[in-house]
């Protein structure tokens, strides 16, 4: 019998783990991914906002040379933190159910299944894209991530959104050589934008390098070519790929089949104690981004490193 189960095996769902072990509970993370799977999944030349002692967990020093860590610096320490600390993970391992069972809970995984008298969710939300919902968005020209640039060079590449995924998607496919064309359904780009990648590409738009409908949608993805829906009107282009950088969500579907309470509203956020993290469900807790259902810019590892030691405080109360 496990004193804790941690579903998944990010930065947040490592520091529960830290938690625990020093409180000497017997506990064990599984994830569906690798290691830190969200992060992998980010582009390979990712640059973080925040600084790296931000980013720590555990208090475990993350050292970097420059200020602002990339994602293989990050990729580096999560691993070094989980395995100099003997951390108990099965990764590759998907959690199918969650069920009560007597004065605890029965878990089973695509592996096995488990005993475990609390539960501890921080599975972010990167699994699960927001689609666009329109004809030909099935189509493999379709992307909802996205790895290395390298891969569109010489191609003519449609851009969805304007956040930092997408406006660094745009910035370095351009710059290896894809033309461009960015789809915003606001009127300028976001000020979430990263504040020294802003100006870049507020001056590729000014100068022609990039082109940007603003106060528009993609409407339709074919073949060799996309609808865009204007202020002025369709138009159509040319189109080799199409990168939806519309967001993800937490796995929505997992948690109320799990029986945790979700808002009515668009939103989706779980229903928790913001002072110990648990559930409407007695011993399940929640931990990081997961908190804020879709809205995905509430928690980062920085401001939801917190939630490991508030849950096992409570834990270790009862």
């Amino acid at each position: 019998m496990l004193d804790i189960l941690i579903i998944g095996a990010g930065p947040i769902g490592l520091a529960c783990g830290l938690e625990a072990q020093r409180a000497g509970l017997d506990f064990l993370i599984v994830d569906k991914g690798c290691l830190v799977n969200s992060l992998y999944n980010y582009p390979a030349t990712m640059t973080f906002f925040s600084t790296s002692e931000k980013l720590e967990i555990g208090g475990v020093p993350f050292v970097t040379i420059s200020n602002k860590p990339n994602r293989a610096e990050a990729l580096e320490y999560y691993r070094r933190v989980a395995t100099s600390h003997h951390l108990p993970i099965k990764l590759f391992e998907e959690v199918t159910c969650v069920a009560k069972k007597d004065n605890h809970y029965h878990v089973t995984t695509s592996k096995g299944s488990y005993e475990a008298r609390n539960i501890i969710i921080a599975t972010g939300f990167y699994d699960i894209a927001v689609q666009l919902n329109i004809p030909g968005e099935h189509l493999p020209k379709v992307k909802h991530y996205y790895q290395d640039p390298h891969y569109y060079a010489m191609q003519k590449v449609v851009v969805v959104g304007s956040s930092n995924s997408a406006i660094d998607v745009a910035l370095e496919t351009f710059r290896k050589g894809a033309e461009v064309t960015l789809v915003i359904r606001n009127e300028e780009v976001s000020h979430r934008v990263k504040y020294w990648v802003r100006p870049d590409i507020l001056n590729r738009i000014k100068e022609g390098s990039i082109k940007a409908y603003f106060n528009s949608s993609l409407t339709e993805v074919r073949e060799n070519e996309v609808d865009i829906e204007t202020s002025e009107g369709k138009v159509t282009i040319a189109n080799d790929f199409v990168m939806a950088m519309t967001g993800y969500r937490p796995n929505f579907e997992f948690l109320s089949k799990m029986g945790i309470n979700l808002s009515t509203d668009q939103k989706n956020i779980p229903q928790y104690n913001p002072e110990t993290m648990e559930t409407n469900l007695k011993n399940i807790y929640l931990a990081g981004v997961v908190c804020g259902g879709m809205d995905t810019h509430l928690w980062f590892i920085e401001n939801s490193r917190i939630h490991a030691k508030m849950i096992l405080e409570d834990i270790v109360s009862k």
